[in-house]
C-alpha cells in the first residue's frame, strides 16, 4: 500500500482536484513518446509558487517514471526564493535560472535527456488546468506553453 505522504502523478483531473489533492501532491501529466515531436513532454499544475514546498513533489513524481532527475529550470521571476539546488528524496537536485518564462519548466534526466513541461498557473480553474494538460500533453502538439495558457483560460 502506498504511503499517503508520497507524492504521486496524478492522471486525471476531476473537477475538484486541485483542491482535494494534499500538499505534497504533484499534479502532472506526462505524454513520453519515442519519437518526442512534440514542443512539450507534460503538464505541471503547482498548488502555489512556493518551490520548495512544490519542486519535491514533482521530482519525486518525475522520478518514478523517468528515473533520476539532476536539473530543474525555472524562471526566477515565476518563483518564490528560488534556491539554487535542493536535496530530494537524498538526491541533489541543481535549480537552474532560465528565462523559460513562468509558463515552462524543463527537467533534465542524467546528463542531457531534456523534457519541458508546461505550468499552468496555481489560480487556473479545474477546468482550463485540464483542458491545457491535454493540449499540453498531444503527441503532435506545436503550440507553445504561454500560448496554450491564453487559449484554454489558463492564464488569466
Amino acid at each position: 500500500m502506498p504511503d499517503s505522504h508520497s507524492p504521486h502523478v496524478t492522471r486525471l483531473l476531476p473537477d475538484a482536484v486541485h483542491k482535494a489533492v494534499k500538499p505534497g501532491t504533484a499534479v502532472v501529466r506526462l505524454e513520453t513518446t519515442p519519437d518526442r515531436q512534440g514542443v512539450l513532454d507534460g503538464a505541471w499544475w503547482p498548488r502555489s509558487r512556493d518551490i520548495a514546498a512544490e519542486l519535491p513533489a514533482l521530482v519525486t513524481a518525475l522520478t518514478e517514471y523517468l528515473g533520476p532527475i539532476t536539473r530543474v529550470g525555472l524562471d526566477t521571476e515565476a518563483w518564490e526564493d528560488l534556491p539554487t539546488r535542493m536535496t530530494v528524496d537524498g538526491r541533489v537536485v541543481r535549480i537552474d535560472s532560465s528565462p523559460v518564462g513562468d509558463d515552462t519548466v524543463l527537467i533534465t534526466r542524467g546528463s542531457q535527456d531534456l523534457f519541458s513541461l508546461l505550468v499552468v498557473p496555481p489560480h487556473a480553474s479545474p477546468d482550463a488546468a485540464r483542458a491545457a494538460m491535454a493540449e499540453a500533453i498531444r503527441a503532435d502538439n506545436v503550440t507553445q506553453a504561454a500560448q496554450i495558457l491564453i487559449d484554454t483560460g489558463s492564464r488569466a
